[in-house]
């Protein structure tokens, strides 16, 4: 993926993204990429569109699209009305994913260590620092953990999906939402391994025996990482699926209420995966701001008419069909009231 957004005009002279009509360069969030990039690949084979999307985090996300350096912004962490509107951004859901806490070791199956939301919390502040600590043996009856240190592997970036996990681990323990915060880079206690978005974690946990960090499903399947069950809020032990991303949703008021910035964390269920989300994208709104955008809106009505069926397999889940309706319906609004019209072919 290019990261670049800037074309050349002919004098030399810089020439910004929606200059070219036919380019469509975005960038933000990390946990979305590589549907982003599947959907794009399929819209461009039958019409003369490049979509570009480079996953550099959601803070950067944002404030690219906030200075109009792109034509969307991804994001996992979505804008409160007042920021939509003192930046004149609309904001639309696009998929929802996992967040799952991922480690390095021997002899551990994926999916066989079992953690709870307190326990991973306490992990993650540093308060328990050996893998084979009484509180994980309790939990974990059976299962020879080794005498390894746990060492604990962040981002370094802002990052929506560690917000999303750092947002769970306070529901889970106020003692971490006073100790580290609820943020895109929260306040780690202690000394924590650090690398730059997703790939760059995985790259990391990978060369670090005895690490413990988080990514999205899509990178637990692409690299077959050893994954924790969780705990969830009805009392059962679950696994993260694409079904377990849909209980969730479906458990949430982004499908009862139709609010598409609801939480989708910790909720009931005996299926609910506790740490799942939603992504957005953000568009210009106003304006010439929203006419420039016309080729990114298209891009994403036709991915939610056509693109659900490149979604499964991938670790993320559809969003329910009238949340579908609902989004596509502003988009269009949104079109319309520029003069614009969008196919959904």
């Amino acid at each position: 993926m290019s990261r670049r957004v800037l074309l050349c005009g002919m004098a030399g002279s810089v020439l910004p993204v929606w200059a070219q009509s036919k380019k469509v360069v975005g960038a933000g969030a990390t946990f979305p990429a590589r549907v982003y990039e599947k959907w794009a690949e399929a819209y461009g084979s039958s019409r003369p569109v490049s979509v570009e999307y480079d996953p550099t985090g959601s803070g950067d996300g944002v404030d690219k699209i906030s200075h109009r350096k792109v034509l969307f912004g991804g994001t996992d962490v979505p804008l409160s009305t007042a920021d939509l509107d003192k930046h004149g951004l609309l904001q639309i859901p696009t998929m929802a994913g996992a967040v799952v806490p991922v480690f390095n070791l021997p002899g551990v199956k994926a999916g066989d260590l079992k953690l709870t939301g307190e326990l991973l919390a306490d992990l993650f502040m540093g308060r328990v620092t050996q893998w084979n600590d009484r509180r994980i043996a309790a939990l974990n009856p059976g299962l020879r953990l080794p005498a390894l240190a746990v060492r604990r592997v962040v981002r370094s970036d802002k990052s929506g999906s560690t917000h999303a996990f750092a947002q769970y681990l306070a529901l889970s323990s106020p003692a971490f939402a006073r100790e580290a915060g609820v943020s895109k880079l929260p306040r780690w206690p202690g000394e924590v391994l650090a690398a730059a978005g997703s790939s760059g974690v995985v790259k990391l946990l990978a060369q670090t025996q005895g690490g413990l960090s988080f990514t999205g499903l899509d990178r637990v399947r692409r690299d077959e990482l050893q994954f924790a069950s969780l705990h969830n809020r009805s009392g059962a032990w679950v696994v993260p699926s694409e079904n377990a991303v849909q209980a969730a949703v479906q458990a949430s008021d982004v499908h009862r209420q139709g609010d598409d910035t609801a939480s989708t964390l910790d909720m009931p269920g005996p299926l609910s995966w506790p740490i799942s989300l939603v992504t957005f994208v953000l568009f210009d709104r106003l304006g010439e701001g929203a006419l420039r955008s016309r080729d990114a809106l298209q891009f994403f009505y036709w991915a939610f008419t056509q693109g659900d069926k490149m979604i499964h397999g991938t670790g993320f889940s559809p969003l329910p069909a009238l949340l579908q309706a609902r989004t596509s319906r502003r988009m269009m609004e949104l079109a319309m009231s520029r003069g614009m019209t969008l196919s959904a072919y």
